[in-house]
């Protein structure tokens, strides 16, 4: 190789003249700004230079070899840290520090792979490898290199001039924005998982060259492998990621280089999330081949092969036998792999030499154990019902026994578990019968008296318990899947049961999630369910887009007279919701629909959303025509506390609150506790004016009026609910506020063509022009980030406004195939809904047809890159509202040793009746319960149960067996059991956990709050007349009307549900 600074001739002259174009570009732009920067960068330098393919370089795509003299251009450096700097500013710069850092640490890794690795195997003599073998291993890291090479020089520049510009972000969008970055990186990350399986061939083939890379790790100082070192630039964005959000937080508001940062965020995320999916669709396709590798059946092998097959989740699971008491009696890993039409189980064969894993990941061989449909797979919970009346139902073990189960009962593995809870259930029924025969006796008796009888309910209900505890903490770590198997000698179908122990409880609600959606997915409208709007085809959506999970009528009453107009979700946790049920729900709440007949009718409609489908709960109707919601969180303690008054409790008694505002000018206040729509509070501004929108933003509301102007309401000091009588009021304009949106400590109000923005508690206000058009009015806004996307009355364009300087970043057109758009008067699209959920911009048309753009997540600007998508599921008339549904799973789901919230355990003495206790075994009907005696102590924080805990007397002198959970004849000199041991007060009888932090004594975790997760449940729900079916792929049609199916018609008004994937 040749370094620039010791060329010489017309060429390296060249070079010299590119590098000093770079850098001169760089300074240019930390003195005039982004656009001058991205301009230099992207128009008149590029970062590598081209040369002639020839015979020996076919495999450099043109790349031209290239280093960087450190003489001449020295890594970055930071000046000495000035005095008088902000704590911002200080922080600033110790992330610079950072940056700085990890990209010289990063520069090192390459160059450590290209000079220690490749370079001495390129010139081994004799050959320890196939030169053909060495560049498909090492496949584009020379020019990644080059890439952060020449970044570091411009980085250099920058951190130079550190103290005058304080500017990062525009560097960073100059230097990744470029196409070529992701190409470079693309073919790495498509040929990384070909790399290792070359390197792990070759260790297995090559002696010689597994004694190298032993050699190589043992003498380097941090002892990395190979692959740590490969691995590198998979995760490099991440990590530019993570530290360009710490610097946007420490980069105050009105700052230069706040938009610049968020920029570069987008820019990173953009790339980021490309090389992700490209990464898991390598994978994927690799796990797919290797496991049609290892199947002897031909037709399951082409069929794995085929292109309509996705591999969804795969992962290694333990399965478990039991036997009938229980006993562990064989236990193995499997390999479970999830498709998009079927599930798949293997075994794992590892195979090579052990000591490959510690220099490779070792890719296992299988073997497939059974492969079923994956529509005739059932995930089941202990003591779940059913109906298996027709079918046998075994679990697989040495014997094969089938099992005698009740009709109408299903006892799933570990057995009897939830037969033992109901003989519990049973005993105390008869022993709290005895105990109270026993009161009626006349005379008196040693040990036969209430007391011993208390003592014995108190015992049993222990017990109950604790098997309560085992069944939770089975549900939360097992996989039980019903999986159909070969008809018996009659020809009745069987189905075998298979127990599956998963790592965590995060695992097990992601199998029961996927199965679900994976089920959903093949239904007939979601095949497809999307396509690119603007594409021929060629290309296939990604696998996992939003799907179309159910639709039904909005009205409970078939009328077309009523209109939808707005709609939104209460976020009301239940309890009561299982372990699986959360699992395959909608986001759990409430929706609110409002909707009005003519202008002296409105109605409200309540559907509950704590199942697959939502159901209606509760209609009731409004004064006048219902035209907006607004969900409003109960006000934070303090809220209200001034100058050093005491804090006042009232407010908080009101809970979350919802608004509804009417078109004769009047705003209804309801409690969101539950269905009862308690109205708390009713009032109606002076001139009756409609109420077109509501905001609620920090303490105050605010109500956009059709007459331009937009009042703002305070909370009351004494029951937190609105100060009617003393609204203020601020005029944005003359036409009417169509919309609101809450943006930090302000509002933005648009009216006409303008938005302005006021501020919460002064009302300054600050308008700007939001289309050049004065005909043309806002009608639709949503935020991302740190943008706001808007629509207008007229035309398909979308623009995209910057939220803190205001200014105009974007504008694109929706649009969609010309044949779902029906005849040539109706083909002008025009906007009627916006929605941003989950990294995807939701457009609802006039035409009736939904149409998404992908946008970042993070903080960055929520810019459309990406293709758009057409929903094949549409609606007949205009697209009325999309809501986003969300909701957070209970953190008690997430632990190995707690029971979801459904019964508070407490201390209590006395017994409690039959018809109680069996009251109280239904989990539907769960409701808390009040410490009988306040005076009592407090008992350790157990997990909660559906019994009541309480506190055992000795029981040790009763006659009869020793009541307590371990098993019968688990004495001192019981010979060892085939199941683990535990002791009495443990409810974790079936856990096979490594981890003893997991399990002790039956206690909560000590470590169980340092991780916490976040599992999030999206859904996305559009209002429209009725329903159709736009033509599907290469069908050329424009579309079916499908309003005569599912119960409803074409002009009825109809809801359509979107479910998304968990997220954590």
């Amino acid at each position: 190789m040749r370094e620039l600074s010791d060329c010489t001739g017309p060429h390296c002259c060249h070079q010299s003249c590119q590098v000093q174009q770079l850098m001169k570009a760089a300074r240019d732009g930390t003195k005039d700004g982004l656009e001058k920067t991205k301009i230099a960068m992207m128009r008149k330098v590029s970062f590598l230079n081209k040369k002639e393919l020839t015979e020996d370089t076919e495999d450099e795509s043109g790349y031209l070899d290239v280093t960087l003299s450190e003489v001449k251009h020295p890594p970055p450096q930071l000046s000495p840290m000035p005095e008088g700097l902000s704590s911002q500013q200080i922080v600033r710069r110790h992330i610079l520090g950072s940056i700085i850092d990890s990209e010289r640490s990063y520069l090192e890794s390459l160059k450590r792979i290209l000079q220690e690795y490749q370079k001495p195997l390129l010139e081994a003599e004799p050959k320890i490898l196939n030169p053909k073998k060495i560049q498909p291993i090492f496949y584009r890291l020379k020019e990644i290199a080059q890439c952060h090479s020449m970044f570091q020089i411009a980085l250099a520049s920058r951190v130079s001039e550190w103290d005058a510009t304080e500017m990062i972000g525009d560097l960073f969008v100059a230097s990744f924005s470029k196409s070529m970055v992701l190409d470079v990186y693309s073919e790495y990350v498509n040929n990384f998982t070909n790399a290792m399986a070359l390197i792990k061939k070759a260790c297995m083939s090559k002696p010689a060259f597994l004694e190298f890379l032993k050699r190589k790790q043992a003498s380097s100082a941090d002892r990395i492998t190979l692959y740590g070192l490969m691995v590198k630039p998979i995760q490099r964005f991440p990590q530019f990621i993570l530290l360009l959000q710490d610097m946007l937080k420490n980069t105050p508001v009105g700052h230069q280089d706040r938009l610049p940062l968020q920029l570069a965020l987008t820019e990173l995320e953009t790339l980021a999330e490309k090389l992700n999916e490209q990464k898991r669709v390598a994978d994927q396709v690799a796990e797919i081949q290797q496991l049609a590798r290892s199947i002897n059946d031909r037709n399951l092998s082409k069929q794995l092969n085929a292109d309509q097959r996705h591999l969804i989740l795969h992962e290694t699971l333990i399965e478990t036998v039991y036997g009938e008491k229980g006993q562990v009696l064989k236990s193995k890993e499997r390999k479970v792999f999830l498709l998009n039409d079927s599930l798949v189980c293997a075994n794992i064969n590892l195979k090579g030499p052990p000591d490959i894993s510690s220099l490779v990941p070792i890719g296992p061989k299988y073997a497939v154990k059974w492969s079923a449909p994956l529509l005739q797979v059932q995930a089941v919970e202990v003591g779940q019902e059913g109906s298996p009346s027709k079918e046998n139902l075994f679990q697989p073990s040495n014997n094969k026994r089938l099992s005698t189960s009740t009709p109408g009962k299903v006892f799933l593995g570990p057995p009897r578990l939830y037969q033992d809870l109901q003989e519990l259930q049973h005993d105390l029924s008869v022993v709290e019968e005895v105990t109270l025969l026993v009161g009626t006796l006349q005379g008196e008796y040693q040990n036969l008296n209430t007391t011993v009888g208390q003592d014995w309910c108190l015992a049993l209900q222990r017990l109950i318990r604790i098997k309560e505890d085992e069944i939770q903490c089975a549900n939360k770590c097992r996989l039980r899947l019903m999986v159909p198997g070969k008809p018996d000698k009659s020809g009745r179908p069987v189905s075998f049961m298979v127990v599956f122990n998963t790592p965590n409880p995060l695992s097990k609600i992601s199998w029961v999630n996927r199965l679900h959606l994976a089920k959903i997915a093949q239904r007939e409208e979601n095949m497809p369910g999307w396509v690119f709007a603007d594409d021929d085809d060629k290309t296939k959506p990604p696998f996992w887009c939003p799907l179309l999970a159910c639709r039904m009528p909005a009205f409970n009453i078939k009328s077309q007279e009523w209109k939808l107009e707005t709609a939104l979700h209460n976020p009301v946790q239940c309890a009561l919701l299982g372990f699986s049920a959360a699992s395959t729900s909608l986001p759990q709440g409430y929706l609110w629909v409002g909707s009005w007949g003519d202008d002296s009718h409105g109605q409200v409609e309540i559907f509950s959303l704590n199942r697959a489908t939502p159901r209606s709960v509760k209609s009731f109707p409004v004064g006048a025509p219902a035209l907006c919601l607004e969900y409003v969180t109960e006000p934070e303690r303090g809220a209200f506390e001034e100058d050093g008054e005491e804090e006042l409790e009232c407010p908080a008694k009101i809970g979350n609150t919802i608004c509804v505002g009417l078109r004769d000018g009047s705003i209804l206040v309801y409690g969101s506790v539950d269905t009862t729509t308690q109205c708390l509070q009713t009032f109606r501004n002076p001139e009756a004016i409609p109420v077109l929108c509501l905001k609620n933003s920090a303490n105050f509301l605010f109500a956009g009026l059709l007459n331009g102007t937009v009042l703002v309401y305070s909370r009351k000091s004494e029951d937190g609910l609105w100060e009617w009588d003393t609204a203020r009021q601020v005029t944005v304009g003359s036409a009417a506020v169509k919309t609101l949106l809450g943006v930090e400590a302000s509002v933005w109000a648009c009216c006409a063509n303008r938005v302005t923005v006021i501020q919460n508690s002064t009302l300054h206000k600050q308008s700007f022009e939001a289309h050049p058009e004065p005909a043309v009015s806002v009608t639709h806004m949503v935020r991302a980030g740190g943008g706001v996307w808007m629509a207008f009355s007229q035309g398909s364009s979308l623009r995209l406004f910057h939220t803190e300087t205001l200014e105009h970043l974007q504008e694109i057109n929706v649009s969609t195939r010309p044949a779902y758009l029906g005849p040539a008067g109706q083909k002008a699209i025009c906007v009627t809904s916006l929605l941003i959920c989950q990294g995807l911009l939701w457009v609802g048309t006039a035409q009736g047809i939904i149409v998404t753009f992908p946008v970042p997540k993070l903080e960055g600007i929520p810019k459309i890159t990406g293709k758009a998508m057409t929903s094949l599921n549409a609606h007949n008339g205009p697209v009325d509202f999309l809501v986003a549904t969300s909701s957070t799973l209970s953190p008690d789901l997430l632990k190995r040793d707690s029971v979801p919230d459904g019964v508070d355990s407490t201390a209590t003495d006395g017994a409690t009746s039959p018809a109680a206790a069996e009251g109280k075994k239904r989990s539907t009907s769960q409701e808390s319960l009040q410490t009988a005696n306040d005076n009592s102590p407090q008992p350790e924080r157990r997990p909660k149960g559906v019994l009541l805990q309480y506190r055992l007397r000795s029981t040790s002198q009763l006659p009869g067996k020793l009541l307590s959970a371990e098993p019968e004849g688990h004495g001192a000199d019981s010979p060892t059991p085939e199941w683990p041991e535990h002791g009495p007060e443990d409810g974790s009888i079936y856990e096979l956990s490594d981890d003893p932090e997991i399990w002790v004594r039956g206690r909560p975790a000590l470590k169980e709050g340092l991780r916490r997760e976040r599992v999030m449940s999206a859904a996305v729900v559009s209002g429209g007349r009725g329903f159709r079916r736009l033509g599907g792929s290469g069908s050329g049609s424009g579309s079916v009307d499908c309003g005569s199916s599912g119960g409803s018609t074409s002009h009825e008004s109809t809801l359509m549900v979107w479910q998304l994937p968990l997220t954590v």
